[in-house]
């Protein structure tokens, strides 16, 4: 019976940890009642079970997610214009040390980190390639998503990273009519600025920095890989000096 409520138990927990940090998930009108009402039973008689199964849960999440960033990292080193793709990127141009920064216009640690890399990149400019992917936290930042296919489309005429300074120092401003005054203010195409921000190549290229993230498990911005290195948070800029130091050591 507890082998059964174990399993019965796992699968619940699954499907709430899969979507925790997500948008909220409408209830599976396929479950019969008299499976919840099993589960349900199982877990009031057994607790034991659903600790045990959380931590097994969490073994093989962590696991997973070792193996990926593992991969992430060794694909950095190996072939670094692969990870990169088509993310805007600044700085040097031998991309021997990548910095890749997963973030979320909305996120205030990450205008925070925003800051303190713009200190940081003015001072290694010549030894560090920063790349920015998108990971907009759309259930808890309205204007994520739409800030992230503005940033996009203003790449598209090359003033992604002016557009994106703009929404990290005027985060309390993001919305539609700030992404239009800005585009304007930056001399931008605006016909052209909207017609890519709605596109379909827009929504792609923003789903792939998403799966990325998800894959490495990122479940939060900002979150930072330099070469074999792996930090997220509001980073101070010693702590990035100190990352540096140890990846030209």
């Amino acid at each position: 019976m507890i082998k059964q409520a174990s399993k019965l138990a796992g699968l619940l927990l699954l499907s709430w940890t899969l979507f925790s940090c997500s948008a909220p998930v409408k209830a599976d009108t396929n479950i019969s009642p008299q499976l919840e009402q099993q589960v349900l039973e199982i877990i009031r008689k057994h607790p034991e079970v659903v600790l045990e199964s959380v931590r097994d849960y969490q073994k093989q999440q962590q696991g997973q997610q070792q193996k990926a960033q593992q991969a992430f990292v060794q694909d950095l080193k190996t072939n670094p214009k692969a990870v990169i793709g088509q993310s805007p990127t600044t700085g040097a141009k031998t991309a021997k040390v990548v910095l890749v920064e997963f973030s979320d216009f909305q996120c205030p640690y990450c205008s925070a980190a925003h800051a303190t890399l713009k200190q940081f990149m003015a001072k290694h400019q010549n030894d560090v390639t920063l790349v920015y992917k998108n990971f907009p936290l759309t259930s808890i930042h309205s204007e994520a998503l739409p800030a992230a296919k503005a940033a996009w489309a203003a790449g598209q005429q090359g003033k992604f990273w002016e557009y994106h300074d703009a929404l990290f120092t005027q985060q309390k401003q993001l919305s539609d009519a700030f992404y239009q005054e800005t585009a304007k203010a930056l001399g931008l195409d605006v016909q052209k600025f909207n017609q890519d921000r709605d596109s379909k190549a827009a929504e792609a290229a923003i789903a792939q920095d998403v799966q990325m993230a998800e894959k490495l498990g990122v479940d939060g911005t900002p979150f930072f890989v330099m070469n074999g290195n792996v930090f997220s948070g509001s980073v101070e800029l010693s702590d990035l000096e100190a990352t540096l130091a140890k990846v030209k050591g």
